[in-house]
């Protein structure tokens, strides 16, 4: 970045969070919004409320109101953000993929009984079972451009019989405990709403191993490219109710469907890590939803990584003759999100909300997102051509903070797909 870039992030970061004024009830109430956001975006270590408040001059209680208190809405904030989103891709450059949504979760390590939703449970960072709270979020990627577009708490059955617990912790009556994929759902219908329509759709196996969801998707008609567990059932023809499936790994290794065709070899791109190696097929299969065949049929993939030999598998309702490069890179495209979702944490603040009401954690998780789509539309917008609503009043000393962010949103992307040594065109 130059320092005539740097010098016009703050009237962009101003300009941009205009549209979030009637959010907010109040002026005062738009102007402790912006205050938060800078906090967010700065080159503090730790970002929340009391930091924040500090280095802005305000006092620290003032800004706890403004996130547990204050009459604003994050529901509001969270769709003017989707309609911003909704806007601005189809101006983004893209490859042949077009515009990806990707469902992933993340979980944020936790001390204490009193956060919303906390409890000892599977914390993905760390690898093992904390104490943690898990949110689930849906992401948007279109070539190097990725950002959250919303994040939903994920409330533990525990949590749910202990209706005086909720009340305590400022969780609605209304918040009651609903299964990952089913938030997921939520998610897509709400971002659909607000217009944003992804061409793909991808997620890891713990979505992809619950077929429910899968039917989800397809009563939706979206279309994705899923991990599914090893363990996931499929059949080779369309099943009888009841009947049992075989695994996916079972069926990839003695099926002839898998072993009479070869191996593909493809060669996927990522800008930070260096290219990954992978050979893959593709074969034909139906899946049992609830015990009921599912209505068509779909592709199970089979993904080996030529170096270490790490296996996966991923499902498709893409058409049948839908590339297998092109599905394998849809599949992938998790990588540059689960970046984002680290940026989100170490550079935005995502994980450092200290409380206990629901109301704030959702405020709180909402401004992140509001503050990383900034970063990763002004980072499309120093990579080629400047996006619309870039320039505003100034905002004094977002600089540090806001550098860091916008050269992180930046990379990571996942890029072309290689055949046999070959560039895959967009047209194939």
């Amino acid at each position: 970045m130059t320092p005539e870039q740097i010098e016009e992030l703050g009237p962009a970061f101003a300009d941009y969070l205009r549209q979030y004024l009637f959010c907010c009830d109040y002026t005062q109430t738009f102007h402790l919004l912006e205050v938060y956001c800078k906090g967010l975006l700065s080159d503090l270590p730790r970002k929340t409320c009391e930091p924040i408040a500090l280095a802005s001059g305000t006092a620290a209680r003032t800004l706890q109101e403004f996130l547990k208190d204050h009459a604003w809405s994050y529901r509001q904030a969270r769709t003017t953000l989707q309609e911003h989103v909704a806007a601005l891709l189809p101006t983004l450059p893209g490859d042949d993929l077009g515009a990806v949504g990707v469902i992933d979760e993340t979980a944020v390590k936790k001390a204490g009984t009193k956060t919303p939703g906390v409890q000892r449970q599977w914390c993905g960072e760390l690898g093992k079972k904390e104490n943690c709270v898990i949110t689930v979020h849906l992401a948007v990627a279109k070539g190097r451009y990725k950002t959250l577009v919303d994040a939903a708490l994920f409330l533990p059955e525990s949590w749910d019989r202990d209706r005086d617990r909720c009340q305590e912790a400022g969780i609605p009556e209304a918040v009651t405990h609903q299964p990952k994929w089913q938030l997921a759902l939520r998610q897509l219908d709400r971002a659909g709403a607000n217009g944003i329509l992804c061409d793909w759709l991808t997620f890891d196996e713990d979505y992809g191993g619950r077929p429910d969801f899968v039917r989800g998707l397809d009563d939706r008609r979206r279309r994705f490219v899923g991990e599914v567990p090893r363990s996931f059932a499929c059949f080779v023809r369309r099943p009888r109710r009841g009947e049992g499936g075989h695994r996916a790994d079972a069926l990839a290794r003695h099926s002839p469907a898998f072993t009479g065709q070869p191996w593909q070899r493809f060669r996927l791109e990522r800008e930070t890590l260096g290219d990954h190696e992978w050979e893959a097929k593709v074969a034909r299969v139906w899946i049992s939803c609830a015990g009921t065949p599912s209505a068509g049929r779909y592709g199970l993939i089979w993904a080996r990584n030529v170096r270490t030999g790490e296996e996966k598998y991923f499902l498709s309702n893409a058409p049948e003759g839908t590339p297998l490069g092109l599905m394998l890179r849809v599949g992938f495209r998790r990588w540059p999100v689960e970046h984002a979702l680290r940026l989100a944490k170490g550079e935005t603040g995502f994980r450092h909300f200290e409380g206990r009401n629901y109301t704030a954690l959702m405020r709180h998780l909402t401004l992140c997102l509001v503050t990383l789509t900034f970063a990763a539309g002004h980072a499309a917008g120093l990579r080629g051509g400047k996006p619309g609503g870039d320039r505003g009043a100034s905002v004094p000393g977002p600089e540090l903070g806001v550098r860091a962010v916008a050269g992180g949103a930046a990379g990571d992307g996942l890029g072309t797909v290689h055949v046999g040594g070959h560039l895959l065109s967009p047209a194939a």
